[in-house]
């Protein structure tokens, strides 16, 4: 297959280089470095401990203890593999396009969108804000991750503008609208959470793409390993994996699915016609979305759960948020300790390591994160509890929960 769209790769002499490489402050280069900006851009997030939690997090089942089931991290590899197949074939950047598809869900709450949804709740109530987990992602990525840099102290990640980019435009249905880059850079910050906005690079479009494309067969292996559709739902598959000829499969599975809409994506884009599925795939990919979300989303077994997650998340921001006094609210964290001791010593940490730097002396120097909090502000701390419990995992949450109820 030709790759059609070399001459739209992200690479120097491309008119939106200067642009796609910008960092918001200079990046530190040891000597012999053979990486490429977007490689270290990788490199960066596959260290950082947001994404080493993602194991622990909901993708589509809640705090699953089955060791087979698709956690957040595995979704993440997927759409890293997918999209990169994709890039590699069109010419486009596979290590940018990497570099995005690694970092973008780096801001979910646990327990999934029932979590994000629920955050968004307490943040409008408390702040008059929306909870959004691809703007979480961009604040993780820009504020909260740290590595170690030389000399011993702790930076944050500080990507590169494309990366940063990709990462808080990757929401938004398809549908039979062709994805294009958008022409201008825009303050991501400011890009509303409700509102789509197409990334500034093809490769970003691409892991737009195959945040689709890697969710949809492997949610359908997930339920029916775990024994939730009816016979006429699994007869439903059956037919489904027929229409391409797949008599063998009992059932439709994620690498039939991958293959099929990698393989008519690249076949039906062009840089004219933008990325693109055929119209047979489009309607495809919308009957076996909605079939998801009916069958799988919203199963009952998995709304029993979101009512206990919305008990976990309600109940950790209500303990913490009691701990609020404008002089010290550091001395009431300190004396959960005696109650909740894992709770209440990470929430301390996290308001040494993003308050004042006056306060960062109280523990070490080492950290030169942004500081992001003033914990005799109301506001800041409502904020800084849930950036603090959207980093959680659901197994770090329940314990939270667990440590907060028990006598």
């Amino acid at each position: 297959m030709e790759p059609t769209f070399l001459s739209e790769a992200m690479h120097p002499g491309h008119p939106k280089w200067d642009q796609a490489v910008t960092r918001r402050d200079p990046l530190y280069a040891r000597q012999g470095d053979l990486r490429s900006e977007f490689a270290r851009d990788y490199n960066r997030t596959l260290h950082c401990t947001a994404y080493r939690r993602l194991k622990h997090k909901t993708q589509v089942f809640y705090a699953t203890q089955n060791d087979h089931v698709c956690t957040r991290i595995e979704h993440v590899n997927h759409v890293t593999a997918v999209a990169r197949t994709i890039a590699e074939t069109l010419g486009l950047n596979a290590e940018l396009t990497s570099a995005i598809a690694i970092g973008h869900d780096l801001g979910h709450a646990p327990f999934g969108h029932a979590g994000e949804r629920l955050l968004s709740r307490i943040a409008e109530t408390e702040l008059g804000s929306r909870f959004r987990h691809q703007n979480n992602s961009l604040h993780f990525v820009d504020r909260i991750e740290t590595l170690e840099a030389p000399g011993g102290v702790h930076y944050n990640l500080n990507l590169t503008y494309a990366v940063r980019d990709g990462v808080v435009c990757h929401c938004g249905q398809m549908g039979d609208r062709p994805v294009y880059p958008r022409d201008t850079a825009l303050p991501l910050e400011q890009i509303p959470g409700d509102t789509i906005v197409e990334p500034f690079t093809w490769e970003g479009a691409v892991v737009k793409v195959a945040d689709r494309v890697a969710a949809l067969g492997r949610d359908i292996e997930d339920a029916i390993r775990l024994k939730i559709l009816t016979r006429d739902e699994l007869k439903y598959l059956r037919a489904v994996a027929q229409r391409f000829g797949e008599s063998t499969f009992r059932h439709i599975n994620n690498s039939l699915l991958m293959q099929v809409f990698i393989n008519d994506l690249c076949r039906s884009s062009s840089p004219e016609t933008g990325l693109r599925f055929s119209s047979a795939n489009v309607e495809l990919m919308s009957e076996l979305t909605e079939f998801n979300y009916r069958h799988i989303h919203f199963h009952e077994r998995l709304a029993y759960f979101v009512e206990y997650a919305e008990l976990i998340v309600n109940t950790i921001f209500k303990r913490l948020k009691g701990t609020y006094h404008p002089d010290k609210s550091l001395s009431n964290v300190n004396q959960l300790r005696e109650v909740c001791p894992h709770l209440a010593d990470t929430f301390y940490d996290w308001l040494i390591k993003y308050g004042h730097p006056s306060l960062r002396r109280t523990i070490s120097l080492k950290y030169m994160a942004d500081r992001l909090y003033n914990p005799e502000d109301e506001d800041d701390y409502t904020r800084a509890i849930l950036d603090y419990i959207s980093g959680m995992t659901d197994s770090f949450a329940i314990k939270a929960f667990e440590e907060i109820v028990s006598f």
